[in-house]
């Protein structure tokens, strides 16, 4: 059993009036920069002496999940700010005006960056599925959604190759798109195809696809179900009562499980007991050889001194769910 949080850290206050400055002009990129790596290297190493198995280095300089690469790409441009699913947050609708084509790369030289500072922790990379890219932007590119959700499939795979050979261990493909209500399930079959075409760039790195901001339709489950990657994440903490019938009716299919308990999108405290107990009862009948425990959501939804004791909630929880189940660190799912 491991435990990762799901994607990006909320900035710290010193960090904020940093980019506050940088933005009037009042100080330098290399003055930012230097604020930027140091609070980096302390959100690693707050994960890495809360036990997480797998850490990035907290996205601190990401505006939302999609900009890194609409910055890093041709024939896209960020545009109006629309609110980002049910949260009290924005995101800037990606404009696709022809097929996109890379100018240069996230993830590989943020690796390469931070990778010596992770031991024994391994780093993993997190990028936006396909179809929620697609989805959410708007395509003036003059080609169907599907041909652009295509297109956007094959520069990740780029992305993941290069992250991977620079050390990446692990390859996050986030698709929040696939538990809206009104998604169909050919959406999911799209999903599934263009993430497994991603992670089998990805070699002998675990690949994991994460669902969150509710709960799946069965329908569109059973299609993620088809994708070919390592594990599947899904929400659990967001709304229990259905993610847990939806899982127990339908299980993981051949992947490795992971549970997002933790609820990333309050600074409330977490009912560990009654999530052991929600846990216990999805693992029951599960034959996998790997669980892994995140957050329901990325952690940047809440401030910065919150998402520290989420990790701690964390380590808490696979710690009371591998005393319940009879395992220890060092055997079954603790290896």
């Amino acid at each position: 059993m491991w435990c990762s949080p799901l994607g990006g850290f909320p900035r710290n206050r010193v960090l904020r009036k940093t980019l506050r400055d940088y933005e009037k002009g009042l100080i330098s990129y290399e003055e930012l920069e230097k604020v930027l790596v140091s609070s980096s290297l302390v959100v690693l190493g707050v994960q890495i002496s809360a036990g997480m198995r797998y850490v990035t280095d907290g996205l601190l300089d990401w505006h939302d999940l999609f900009r890194p690469f609409v910055s890093a790409w041709r024939n896209v441009t960020p545009t109006n700010l629309l609110r980002y699913f049910d949260n009290n947050f924005f995101y800037r609708i990606p404009l696709f005006t022809g097929k996109p084509e890379a100018s240069s790369y996230v993830w590989a030289p943020r690796v390469r960056r931070y990778i010596a500072f992770t031991e024994p922790a391994e780093i993993k990379v997190v990028i936006p599925g396909p179809v929620t890219f697609a989805y959410m932007s708007k395509n003036s590119a003059g080609i169907s959604q599907e041909e652009l959700a295509s297109s956007i499939a094959d520069l990740l795979a780029s992305e993941v190759k290069l992250a991977v050979e620079a050390g990446a261990s692990m390859v996050q493909i986030d698709e929040p798109i696939l538990s809206d209500p009104d998604i169909s399930p050919d959406a999911g079959m799209l999903a599934a195809e263009l993430v497994s075409r991603i992670a089998r760039s990805a070699g002998s790195s675990k690949t994991v696809l994460a669902l969150y901001y509710g709960t799946p339709q069965p329908g569109v489950y059973d299609k993620v179900l088809e994708s070919k990657v390592t594990c599947v994440s899904v929400d659990i903490g967001d709304s229990p009562s259905s993610s847990l019938k939806l899982v127990k009716a339908k299980g993981f299919g051949s992947h490795c499980a992971v549970l997002g308990l933790v609820n990333a999108r309050t600074i409330y405290d977490d009912p560990l007991d009654t999530l052991v107990e929600i846990a216990t009862e999805i693992l029951r009948n599960y034959d996998g050889s790997e669980v892994g425990i995140t957050t329901t959501t990325w952690l940047d939804l809440i401030p910065y001194e919150y998402s520290i004791s989420k990790l701690r909630n964390l380590r808490i929880l696979a710690n009371k769910l591998l005393s319940k189940l009879g395992y220890t660190e060092t055997s079954g799912w603790g290896s």
